[in-house]
């Protein structure tokens, strides 16, 4: 039986544009069926600024490959040993944070594919591969490789001036930035000037991916937002958050309820 596909991929692959949410709160795994039954494609899971173990990654892996709803993982970092770790827990689509040059850009690809395509460690029968043994693993392992989605955050000056080695890389299948890290990078967090100098660097990262025949992922805060973006040409949309839902929809209810 081949491995439980990446809807993300083909969904991509036919040029549809993909909504989703970030999780930094919610850890119970239901939520992802809740996040589907409300029309969303994915939910991408934050590791690096919010509380989730890598038990309850693996707990929502699995279900979402039976779902057929992805999750995206940003680990703590882009290292060998959290890329490993996500990938043989049934995680599929990987958002790797501070990817500042072409070498760290290079070792996440070697760490996320199996060879020839990269150097993933080599694991047994388990989530990653649905509990399924080949006698042949060559091409179970070339669907493998397939079905895992790499995207890379650029988050400092240093990654921007390695932009086109960076986002032209085999093995890199989306980028996108990290606003608030750039701007404070930049020296223009907090300051009037900085949306503009973040949407100059949005726009250049689109121009990139374009060149390179990569897709682009951007965090909106706003419906409006993300319809911008999306006649961009940015074909992933992280929508807000079930931080922000929940803060936005409680408030509201309040203001009109005492007034």
């Amino acid at each position: 039986m081949a491995p439980v596909a990446n809807p993300m991929q083909a969904a991509l692959a036919a040029g549809r544009v993909q909504i989703g949410t970030w999780l930094n709160l919610t850890r119970n795994p239901a939520v992802l069926t809740l996040l589907k039954s409300a029309g969303l494609d994915y939910a991408r899971v934050d590791m690096e600024h919010s509380s989730p173990s890598i038990e309850t990654v693996a707990d929502m892996a699995v279900l979402a490959r039976a779902l057929g709803f992805p999750i995206v993982v940003r680990p703590p970092e882009g290292s060998r040993e959290w890329i490993t770790r996500l990938l043989d827990v049934g995680v599929q689509g990987l958002h790797i944070p501070q990817v500042d040059t072409p070498e760290i850009a290079y070792t996440v690809t070697q760490a996320a594919r199996y060879a020839p395509s990269g150097q993933r460690g080599m694991s047994g029968v388990g989530p990653h591969n649905d509990f399924e043994s080949a006698a042949d693993p060559l091409p179970l392992l070339a669907q493998l490789n397939q079905q895992v989605h790499v995207t890379v955050m650029f988050e400092s000056a240093e990654a921007f001036r390695h932009l086109d080695e960076i986002v032209g890389m085999p093995g890199i299948d989306a980028v996108t930035l990290g606003p608030s890290d750039l701007a404070q990078e930049l020296g223009v967090f907090g300051l009037p000037d900085a949306g503009r100098v973040i949407d100059e660097h949005r726009q250049r990262l689109i121009e990139a991916a374009r060149r390179h025949g990569k897709d682009v992922a951007m965090l909106c805060q706003t419906v409006e937002e993300a319809e911008r973006w999306i006649a961009a040409g940015v074909k992933i949309i992280a929508y807000a958050s079930d931080v922000a839902i929940l803060k936005q929809g409680f408030a509201a209810a309040v203001r009109r309820l005492r007034p």
